[in-house]
């Protein structure tokens, strides 16, 4: 599996479709053959790795590993779960089922043809993967990435308004690589009038990656007609309105399930209050810069107790800067409220009794399931 995995980051990471590795297995086994999804409209991965067979033949009573379960529909493709099943493959592993109301079922299909399905091979190495595409898949909604750079004490701006650059050439090389791993890119019309972005993802020599994210612009004012938008390879999608749900739902339906926010306090902090945000990467320079310009306004957060909760999944040093990457906090990791203290007890009160110990419980094991 941890293969599968490997070969499915060959694939496209934005679109519709989810990066899918495959790997086909002898009895004894030795690897047959490989293969990965390429994105819409080209084969899955499963008929990928079985295209990819020195001999066809070597199907027959062969198991596949794939990262995600083998679809069960017809769209641009066929089934998986039937091309494996008539291959004569007679066993099926995979990480994470399909959550998808079409797709979903290849297990189900692949048992009714006599071969042996079976979930949650790494299941959580998969879910990471493909967390974006799972995300929005399973919330009808695109995975949203907030990301915003600035100074050690949270600045984005100096006084005078200057912004570039407060992190250095590899931690803006590290955003432009991220930029061409999702399908649109959100800023405000604020943002726009004060900086003219390009909203591109570029190769450190400054052309054009292959993909690029379609530029978005959120926001009542007029985009003036000579901007850098003008000149963007993708057509542009002006939003005249701040209902941040509609503008993603209306995204969503047209093909785009991943969004990099990249917009000012005010746009952040709207998504954030929102509830909108699934990942936050944010990049610290090692300077203090002080003053107005912070990275986001209020959050209705009136009291510490109420404070956003997030979990820190990675933190990486890029050149001279520093990258966290972090999501939201689930309701559990959320610190309880601290106790409330009892009055103090009247002079001359004699201690409360010691509680007796509880007795010792029996020692249980445990058995942790080992793919």
């Amino acid at each position: 599996m941890r293969r599968a995995i490997l070969l499915s980051a060959n694939g496209p990471a934005w679109g519709v479709n989810p990066c899918v590795g495959a790997v086909l297995l002898a009895p004894d086994g030795t690897i047959l053959a490989e293969g990965w999804h390429r994105g819409a409209g080209t084969p899955h991965a499963e008929v990928d790795a079985l295209s990819n067979l020195a001999d066809p033949r070597l199907a027959l009573g062969a198991t596949a590993v794939v990262t995600l379960e083998p679809c069960n529909h017809t769209g641009r493709t066929g089934p998986c779960s039937t091309a494996l099943a008539d291959a004569g493959v007679t066993a099926v592993y995979f990480g994470v089922r399909d959550p998808g109301v079409a797709s979903a079922g290849g297990a189900a299909s692949l048992a009714s043809r006599g071969v042996r399905a079976v979930a949650g091979l790494l299941e959580d190495d998969v879910e990471q993967s493909i967390r974006p595409w799972l995300s929005a898949v399973r919330t009808g909604r695109p995975f949203v990435t907030l990301k915003w750079a600035s100074s050690l004490d949270g600045r984005t701006a100096a006084a005078d308004g200057t912004s570039q650059w407060i992190t250095g050439l590899d931690a803006r090389h590290d955003v432009h690589k991220r930029r061409g791993h999702v399908d649109a890119i959100v800023v405000g019309t604020g943002t726009v009038l004060a900086d003219d972005p390009e909203l591109t993802a570029r190769s450190p020599d400054g052309s054009l990656l292959p993909h690029q994210p379609a530029p978005v612009v959120i926001g009542a004012r007029a985009i003036p007609a000579g901007s850098a938008l003008a000149r963007h390879p993708e057509p542009l999608r002006h939003y005249d309105t701040h209902d941040l749900p509609a503008v993603l739902d209306d995204l969503f339906d047209n093909g785009v399930r991943s969004v990099f926010v990249e917009g000012g306090p005010t746009l952040a902090s709207a998504f954030v209050r929102a509830g909108l945000v699934d990942e936050f990467v944010v990049y610290l320079a090692p300077v203090l810069v002080g003053g107005p310009g912070l990275a986001l306004s209020d959050l209705g957060v009136p009291s510490l107790p109420d404070a956003r909760r997030l979990v820190i999944d990675s933190v990486d040093t890029i050149g001279a800067d520093v990258r966290i990457v972090a999501r939201p906090a689930p309701p559990a990791d959320t610190p309880a409220p601290p106790a409330q203290l009892s009055p103090p007890a009247p002079p001359g009160t004699p201690p409360a009794p010691t509680p007796p110990l509880p007795a010792p419980q029996k020692e249980t094991t445990r058995v942790h399931r080992n793919h």
